[in-house]
């Protein structure tokens, strides 16, 4: 059958790019179309109705037609700005990153309704919740998971025996974790607790109900959002530029910690 020359879909902003003097590329992540860049004709133009309602992490109903190269918006209604993302730098930072992944990870036009509902989700709790990173470890992992890039957390990589309650080490051109005994034969490797296999495991089989319970504590967390952003990058095979953006909303904060102790045991 062929493709209706207008449809309509919700959809999220993923990213936006210029074209010419008054328009914009929009890439979106559609409910039932998968990816698509569609032109959202005259948006920066200062009286341009569909400006406010393609911006990224809009999650807006788009009406579009079909076009000779590409799609144009030709309606847009937003259903969530998740203005309290765009407030908050942190927030903000790891939205953007979610997006890029769910970006570099699909091809155009391919249907995956569990990943429009995975991104949607993710954004919907990074808004609310005081814990921005959880919901960004859980988001990596189910993309990975749903794509086919699961790593292996159960046994050795190298010798498929089964993973002891022992610091083993994380190798993410190996696909996982490795043993204590293997470990020499993997180029590149990191220590990695008994504590984030298991939660690197419970990211990876539990509901997001039953991760959400699971308090975090912060060195544990760094463990593993460098484990993660380690395997990214390796399926990936590049840098993942909104990673940069988090450390450099984070730094900031880190330096601050870093000096209110010091300046108050130099009050003492």
């Amino acid at each position: 059958m062929p493709r209706p020359r207008v449809y309509a879909t919700p959809a999220i902003v993923l990213r936006q790019r210029k074209l010419g003097e008054a328009d914009k590329i929009v890439t979106l992540y559609t409910a039932n179309r998968g990816k698509l860049d569609a032109v959202a004709k005259g948006v920066r133009r200062s009286r341009s109705k569909l400006a406010g309602h393609v911006e990224p992490l809009s999650h807006a109903n788009f009406q579009l037609a079909q076009g000779k190269n590409l799609d144009i918006v030709t309606q847009a209604e937003t259903i969530e700005p998740f203005a309290a993302i765009r407030d908050d730098l942190d927030r903000l930072s790891r939205a953007l990153y979610a997006c890029e992944l769910l970006d570099r990870f699909t091809e155009p036009h391919q249907e995956h309704f569990d990943l429009y509902r995975l991104l949607l989700d993710t954004l919907r709790r990074l808004a609310s919740r005081e814990d921005i990173d959880t919901p960004v470890r859980y988001f990596e992992m189910s993309l990975l998971d749903a794509l086919g890039y699961r790593p292996e957390l159960e046994e050795c990589v190298t010798c498929r025996v089964s993973l002891q309650a022992v610091t083993n080490y994380w190798t993410a051109g190996g696909g996982g974790v490795v043993c204590p005994n293997c470990r020499r034969d993997e180029a590149s490797v990191r220590p990695v607790s008994v504590n984030a296999v298991k939660l690197l495991r419970l990211l990876l089989h539990a509901s997001w109900a039953d991760v959400a319970r699971v308090s975090i504590d912060p060195g544990l967390a760094v463990e593993l959002e460098r484990a993660m952003l380690e395997y990214v990058r390796w399926v990936l095979e590049r840098d993942v530029r909104s990673a940069a953006f988090i450390e450099a909303v984070r730094r900031p904060r880190l330096s601050r910690a870093r000096v209110a102790p010091a300046a108050s045991a130099h009050n003492d």
